[in-house]
């Protein structure tokens, strides 16, 4: 009987990678490897919906055909464009990507994945001119 030896590379050994699933279908980043590949740039992560806050949201509203083609694709082929989001002191608040959002919610889904820029509150301040 022959024996063979399986190679599996460091990248796939790591089980938490596995543990998590992402909510729109592409394959799950953890914040640590997001963290090491992005050298002090832009995090991208998975966050709770109910995490982001939406201060534009009472004054915008979105084309409702855009968020149900959005819905379809990211049902077929998930999130391919993760939303800018805000961190400052903890907290995250989203500007922009309203209709990947309102699709994300309206879809179900607990999550979505987002592209974390840290800021102040001047740059907060700012944002909600």
């Amino acid at each position: 009987m022959a024996r063979f030896l399986l190679q599996v590379p460091n990248t796939l050994r790591n089980p938490s990678v596995f543990a998590s699933s992402s909510s729109n279908g592409s394959f799950p980043t953890s914040s640590n490897q997001a963290s090491q590949s992005g050298k002090g740039g832009p995090l991208i992560i998975e966050l709770p919906l109910n995490q982001i806050r939406r201060p534009l949201m009472r004054t915008r509203t979105n084309d409702q055909q855009k968020v149900q083609d959005l819905m379809d694709s990211i049902a077929q082929i998930g999130l391919q464009v993760p939303i800018d989001v805000l961190e400052v002191d903890g907290a995250y608040y989203g500007f922009s990507g309203c209709h990947r959002f309102e699709a994300h919610q309206r879809l179900g889904l607990p999550t979505i994945r987002c592209k974390i820029r840290r800021g102040t509150k001047e740059t907060l301040r700012h944002h909600l001119r």
